[in-house]
């Protein structure tokens, strides 16, 4: 289970960066009109960043489609189980008739091992079937949770000002920012009290 979260969470996150990537993009001509910097250094440009996998973890939105998922995995898997035992007990009974000669006839025996047959290809097809539906489900996940972010952040930086806010997630982006750009925890606190869980 710490696997699958830690598969969906990577997803996740890296659906967000492309999300933030496509976000920076649409700045493009404000970085590139950016006054050039002076002889310290400084272009005067106000810039944050966000840690991605931080954000991920502590907002509850993104928590509750997780889990969401995680559950339909769970019920995915003890379905399949569930066929799949019934069926490997239909094998070793059919398996045991035809070496104690229980079938009326060849034809009998040969009707019997086809239908095990069709039933085992039946539950790959079904197998392909929920994980193509579970996949489906978390792309929709990330997409919602990436317009929720942007959107959020869209109405932050009204007041907030920044011409810049670069996302990270470990290592990939950014390998150092000054923990006094790390605006992470106001975001976050930001979604969160935006957010209303629906009913369950």
């Amino acid at each position: 289970m710490k696997k699958t979260n830690f598969i969906l969470n990577g997803l996740m996150a890296l659906a967000i960066v492309f999300g933030f990537t496509q976000c920076a993009n649409n700045n493009n001509a404000a970085v590139q009109s950016a006054p050039a910097a002076n002889a310290n250094g400084s272009s005067g440009m106000k810039i944050a960043f966000v840690e991605i996998d931080s954000l991920l973890t502590k907002y509850n939105f993104s928590n509750d489609l997780n889990e969401q998922i995680i559950k339909k995995e769970e019920n995915i898997r003890t379905t399949l189980n569930e066929k799949g035992k019934k069926l490997e007990k239909e094998q070793q009974e059919f398996q045991r008739k035809y070496e104690n000669n229980g079938f009326a006839s060849p034809e009998r025996a040969q009707q019997e091992y086809q239908r095990i047959q069709k039933q085992m290809q039946d539950l790959q097809d079904l197998q392909q079937k929920l994980s193509g539906e579970l996949a489906a489900e978390n792309q929709k996940n990330i997409l919602q949770l990436r317009d929720s972010i942007n959107s959020f952040l869209q109405i932050y930086n009204k007041d907030k000002g920044y011409d810049l806010i670069i996302s990270n997630s470990g290592f990939d982006n950014l390998l150092y920012g000054n923990p006094a750009y790390n605006i992470t925890d106001e975001i976050v606190e930001g979604l969160n009290k935006r957010y209303t869980p629906s009913v369950k």
